[in-house]
């Protein structure tokens, strides 16, 4: 078992992983839609929802694995009226054969700003 860092690194001073490598497999954390400071972006669920993808993708490059080798995603949203909208963010991120997929609407998330949130299982590919 391996973890995954990455720089900058807001989960390090919450005692969590980005993520964790077993075998050829990236188990990646929830990423929602903050900056790297830390901070939630600003512009709502959009801006949100392409902050999380970004920080999704450095995490699994930082594991060895990439948005192309998730086997598995889930995604926790705030408002389910947004789900449109993450059908596009899934075709823009994701490509055949699609992920494996979980959607639930949440109450909450860690901060009463953040609106969504990705985990997710990547392959880790040879280089």
């Amino acid at each position: 078992m391996e973890r995954v860092v990455t720089s900058p690194d807001p989960y390090a001073a919450i005692l969590l992983s980005q993520g964790i490598k077993v075998g050829n497999l990236a188990f990646i954390s929830g990423q929602a839609g903050y900056d790297d400071d830390g901070e939630i972006v600003k512009g709502g669920f959009s801006a949100q929802s392409e902050q999380a993808f970004s920080n999704l993708s450095r995490a699994l490059e930082a594991a060895g694995s990439s948005l192309k080798d998730v086997v598995k995603v889930s995604i926790f949203m705030t408002d389910m009226s947004n789900f449109d909208a993450l059908v596009a963010l899934r075709r823009k991120y994701f490509t055949e054969p699609y992920p494996a997929d979980t959607l639930l609407e949440v109450k909450g998330l860690y901060s009463e700003e953040a609106v969504i949130e990705i985990e997710a299982i990547g392959l880790i590919t040879p280089k």
